[in-house]
This record gives C-alpha cells, sequence and structure tokens, in this order.
C-alpha cells in the first residue's frame, strides 16, 4: 500500500538583472534535462531592466549513467499529479517572495519544451496575473482546457522552429493548430529545438 508524506524541500532558481527597482519580471522555465545556470544565460541579451528569474525543476538526474552531466525535470509519468501539484505551490510561493524584493507591476512567463507545459500550467492556475505567455516548442498538456475568456488576451504566443528535431511536419501542423484554435499568435524561425536568439529579442520588443 503507498502513502505519501509531506515534508519542505528546498528549490533553487537562477537571476540575472537582479536590480531592486526592478519592476517587470521574466519567469523562464527550462526544458527536460536542462539546469537554470545554463539555461537562463540565453536570456542575458534582453533589456537590462527585465528581471529575469529562472526556477529550476525539483528532479535532477545524471543524463548519462550515474555520474557525468546532471541534468532536471519538471515531472516524469511516475506520481505525475503529486509533482505538477508541488510545482504550482512552489512557483507561486517564489513570485510571492519576489513579490517582497522587488516592486513587480508586470509578470511575463515563457516555457520551453517540457517547461511549456508547466508554464501552460501555472498560468491556468491563475493565482498570478501574467502580462504574455510564451510557449516554445511546446505541447499544449492534453488534460487542460483553455478557458473561454483567455481566448481574448493578447499576447499568448507559441514560438516553434521550422527544423525543431522533436516535431514531424505533421506534428508540427497539429501543434500550430491546437495554440490557434486557442487564440495564440504564431511565430516561427529558421532553426533547430533552441532558444533562438533574433525570435527572442524581437518578440521581447513587441512587449
Amino acid at each position: 500500500m503507498e502513502f505519501q508524506l509531506i515534508q519542505k524541500k528546498t528549490y533553487r532558481y537562477q537571476v540575472l538583472n537582479d536590480n531592486p527597482q526592478a519592476k517587470t519580471v521574466l519567469y523562464v522555465l527550462h526544458g527536460y534535462g536542462q539546469l537554470v545556470k545554463f539555461f537562463i544565460q540565453k536570456f542575458k541579451n534582453l533589456n537590462q531592466e527585465i528581471l529575469i528569474v529562472a526556477p529550476e525543476g525539483m528532479h535532477r538526474f545524471y543524463k548519462n549513467g550515474n555520474s557525468g552531466r546532471v541534468g532536471a525535470s519538471w515531472m516524469t509519468k511516475e506520481a505525475r499529479e503529486t509533482d505538477i501539484y508541488d510545482n504550482m505551490n512552489y512557483l507561486n510561493a517564489l513570485d510571492a517572495d519576489l513579490a517582497t524584493k522587488y516592486p513587480i507591476t508586470k509578470r511575463l512567463l515563457l516555457g520551453f519544451s517540457q517547461g511549456g507545459s508547466t508554464a501552460i500550467r501555472w498560468k491556468l492556475d491563475q493565482k498570478i496575473k501574467f502580462d504574455a505567455l510564451i510557449v516554445w516548442a511546446s505541447d499544449f498538456p492534453p488534460d487542460k482546457e483553455w478557458p473561454a475568456h483567455m481566448y481574448k488576451e493578447s499576447h499568448n504566443i507559441i514560438v516553434i522552429g521550422n527544423n525543431d528535431e522533436f516535431f514531424t511536419e505533421e506534428s508540427k501542423k497539429q501543434v500550430v493548430k491546437a495554440y490557434l484554435n486557442k487564440g495564440f499568435e504564431i511565430s516561427d524561425y529558421i532553426g533547430t529545438h533552441d532558444i533562438e536568439q533574433n525570435t527572442l529579442k524581437k518578440l521581447f520588443d513587441k512587449l
């Protein structure tokens, strides 16, 4: 028989542009197998007035065997609902803590790959209002519904590369169609499964 024990856990996150007067925060959620100390560097060329915060998924693991490079994950299929619940509590607590340190008035959210699904879940949690959601190279979680009132919101964007190795041409069409049906804007670029810098800058120039 399986039981659960609720206990505190220490989470970690990285910050760029640590300005105590920052009013805009951009949360960036990494993909499967990434660590935030590397992932956050992909955003170092954005406007330095933006406080950039990269939370790390709670599950860390060796990427090859039992030594060497380490990656992190937001969840697996095992105890999935529990991990989703813990992720939401973690991210909401992080935002509440940052709100005591910075005069934040604008919140932006970007999720890459596996982090895209977590970003969508965080927005749908609706405890925090995000002024923009950018989902980069990620499917929409099949168990979630997009509420009608969110269809009218601006700055919900799906970004996907034309040579993304995780999508076939057919699956890419299906992903784009699913997001279009939810009122998302579409942004594509020439490139693979990564944060493409020119596309990133153009997106944030609009925000």
